[in-house]
């Protein structure tokens, strides 16, 4: 019998080139690591016999996120989610921690992974870990395709996601985090996109990047550039007599959520990198998103422009400097640079277009999967959408 497999997926500017998303230019990966030093590893943990379909996706702020964090800020368009750590970043402006995405059951051993990765590799016989960090994990729910309670999620597979991160695109679709997801009428999952603002003085460039594990919607409200791609199949299946998706079947009681990711090489201290995180709102819109009651809708932005000190325990540790040592009590000055605020409205316009953008990819690579008590959620089609956009999309 003749096996035909099917088109390999794309990206959404493959399938229609001539599409606009904004007036800035993407980074050369158009991905979260188009941001120096920002490094990401996917991970997928699948076992059909036990209906498991999950995974974990890991963001490293820079690779020395142990000694020097960033300065970052949080926004929560709706809160029925959880990213642990969250409080440690309104109270310092800063992260000094991997950022670990999965599923909701597994938000306890992402946390422990993290732990355990910093115990092994960065803690000593006397303190444990030598330095102040919070984990910082985020969540969305897999229910649906993912058997969740069969807990597959291990902390030694943070550990390994730690370890592998690199500077390559990031996996997109069914990967990561983002295996079992579902996205507005279609299979979801993990995607991202990236932007370049120019800046003043010559070849000042600066790189605004999104990563988004898109769990959320319904078919109906599917908006594509500017076309209401939703509305329109749905009305064409309505025509033909068909059933409602099962994707919209299975967000009925539960919208799901979204956790967006964005990274900028841009200086911006804690209280821009919040403004930053707000603008993810826009291209969360501009998609079909409305932060429904029971969505966790939680965006995190942070800035590697500047190194930001890190808590050490000095105490006790024959390997500390004495003379260099930091005095809680002594207030020491720690210079920085900042993008006036006055000049920041491209970065605006780049973190929402990245967002937008990074979802489109989320929904355009993933793959059709039949899950959980054969669950069976079917890709974007790519054909259809092709036509669709060809004739109603303004060029």
């Amino acid at each position: 019998m003749l096996t035909i497999n099917p088109p390999p997926r794309q990206r959404l500017r493959d399938v229609v080139p001539d599409i606009y998303l904004g007036v800035w230019p993407t980074g050369p990966k158009n991905s979260l690591t188009d941001v120096p030093g920002v490094l990401v590893s996917t991970q997928e943990i699948e076992d059909k016999a036990r209906g498991v379909h999950t995974g974990v996706t890991t963001i490293l702020p820079r690779h020395n996120w142990y000694e020097s964090g960033c300065y970052a800020g949080l926004f929560r368009f709706n809160g029925a989610g959880d990213l642990t750590g969250s409080h440690f970043i309104e109270e310092s402006g800063k992260v000094a921690s991997p950022i670990v995405l999965t599923n909701t059951l597994a938000v306890g051993t992402a946390y422990q992974g993290i732990l355990e990765y910093c115990v092994e590799h960065h803690g000593s016989p006397d303190m444990g870990i030598g330095f102040f960090s919070v984990p910082v994990v985020g969540e969305t729910f897999d229910g649906y395709l993912n058997n969740g309670a069969a807990f597959a999620v291990q902390s030694s597979h943070v550990a390994e996601g730690i370890k592998h991160a690199s500077s390559d695109p990031v996996p997109e679709g069914n990967r990561g985090g983002g295996t079992g997801m579902i996205c507005l009428g279609h299979k979801g999952g993990t995607g991202s996109s990236s932007r370049v603002v120019e800046g003043v003085g010559k070849d000042t460039k600066y790189t605004v990047a999104a990563l988004v594990q898109a769990n959320f919607g319904s078919l109906r409200n599917l908006t594509i550039a500017g076309v209401p791609y939703g509305r329109i199949v749905a009305a064409e299946r309505a025509a033909a007599s068909k059933p409602p998706v099962e994707a919209d079947k299975a967000k009925e009681e539960r919208d799901g959520s979204i956790i967006i990711i964005l990274a900028t090489d841009a200086p911006l201290h804690p209280r821009q990198c919040e403004r930053l995180a707000k603008r993810a709102t826009v291209g969360l819109s501009r998609v079909g998103g409305y932060g429904q009651n029971p969505s966790g809708d939680i965006f995190l932005a942070f800035s590697t422009a500047n190194d930001v000190p890190v808590q050490k325990f000095d105490k006790g540790d024959d390997k500390v400097d004495k003379d260099t040592a930091i005095d809680p009590f002594k207030p020491l000055v720690h210079g920085v640079n900042v993008v006036n605020d006055e000049s920041i409205n491209g970065l605006f316009e780049a973190a929402a277009d990245a967002t937008e953008e990074a979802i489109y990819n989320a929904l355009c690579m993933a793959e059709t999967l039949t899950g959980f008590q054969d669950h069976k959620i079917e890709a974007l089609d790519l054909d259809k959408l092709k036509t669709v956009m060809d004739k109603h999309m303004v060029k």
